[in-house]
């Protein structure tokens, strides 16, 4: 069946106006392009953890919900409509969207680190402009930008992720995909460290409970030392671990972290979590570790998320637990909110259609 490009006569929208406080409304359709851009129908659109956040508190981190905000920024459609000058895209085919458009003429930007750009315009909305080089893969290209932008892997590293959620689970199969070593998952619910060792991790460590009067900085280097005990990784060289990436904002996560790291590894920061942390700063010091945070994406992570998808080497397909008609996003996100869908079995990752 051929896809239908025509441009729709409404635009159903699903709006935050404040704090749980979410309705449907239409909002206007672009009709022209300028000659780099192209017009796109979304098909489906992932939810991500951080529409959550807003839709719970209004915010995540720094970045605060002030006016109405069509929420879901993860999303893939048909482009309707291609500008004078687009020469990469036709009408009919089918791209995934990157939801930032930065100022392209910042520091940031001009020295290759857009994601950094003081007026990046995240989008959000179900229906707007795209410019025509940007048809990748939006949460995939955040696991990219984490293990070889940011975190530099080198093939044969040891791999340690804390999260098993949808981002830590693409996290995972990049670095195994890029010739990780070994990839050890970390997160509190054994049912997503069970899907992790199907999906791409080597294999996992389900966290025990603090002892009775433990400090959370006490129970953090204890669980570092028996990640490291369980599975054979040394403090040094070529058996320790030498990239950790944190996709979970966890303050104990984040300990845990900088404990287990080798001497000279690398630590990057996904997952955001509370403003402020306590950390092991001895440990970063005595053990000189590199220390990094990971923000969305920039140049190059769309095309090797696509390149890895193309080649097999990585399926975000698997990752889709759950489907919900754009009707019932109110649903999906509830769905989204509770890790369980109306079905009663556990969410990863929840792909809601339409509305085009």
């Amino acid at each position: 069946m051929s896809e239908d490009l025509s441009i729709p006569k409404t635009n159903s929208s699903f709006i935050l106006r404040g704090i749980k406080d979410t309705h449907f409304e239409n909002r206007p359709i672009p009709t022209e392009c300028a000659p780099g851009d192209v017009i796109v129908a979304p098909k489906a659109t992932g939810l991500c953890g951080s529409d959550t956040h807003y839709l719970l508190h209004g915010r995540i981190g720094d970045f605060v919900c002030k006016d109405p905000m069509c929420l879901g920024h993860e999303s893939a459609g048909v482009v309707v409509k291609i500008g004078s000058a687009v020469k990469s895209l036709k009408e009919g085919d089918r791209v995934a969207m990157e939801p930032g458009e930065s100022c392209r003429v910042c520091e940031s930007c001009k020295t290759g680190h857009y994601n950094r750009c003081p007026d990046m315009i995240f989008a959000g909305a179900t229906f707007f402009r795209k410019r025509s080089p940007w048809r990748r893969l939006e949460p995939l290209s955040v696991a990219v930008m984490a293990v070889s932008k940011i975190g530099q892997m080198k093939q044969n590293s040891n791999v340690l992720v804390f999260g098993a959620g949808p981002v830590g689970l693409l996290v995972m199969s990049v670095a195994k995909a890029l010739g990780a070593r070994t990839v050890i998952a970390v997160d509190i619910l054994e049912s997503r460290l069970q899907f992790a060792k199907e999906f791409a991790a080597t294999d996992y460590h389900l966290p025990g409970k603090m002892l009775e009067g433990e400090e959370r900085i006490a129970y953090s280097r204890r669980q570092a030392d028996e990640i490291r005990e369980r599975f054979g990784f040394g403090e040094r060289g070529s058996t320790g671990i030498d990239l950790v990436v944190d996709c979970t904002g966890a303050e104990i996560c984040i300990q845990t972290g900088l404990f287990a790291a080798k001497h000279g590894g690398t630590f990057v920061q996904v997952g955001m979590g509370a403003d402020n942390v306590t950390v092991p700063i001895t440990q970063i010091l005595a053990k000189e570790l590199t220390v990094k945070g990971s923000f969305r994406y920039g140049p190059g992570c769309y095309e090797l998320a696509l390149d890895l998808v193309a080649r097999g080497l990585v399926s975000t397909a698997k990752l889709i637990t759950h489907r919900y008609a754009f009707k019932d996003a109110e649903l999906a996100f509830k769905a989204n909110q509770d890790g369980k869908g109306s079905d009663g079995k556990p969410c990863v990752k929840i792909v809601i259609a339409g509305p085009l």
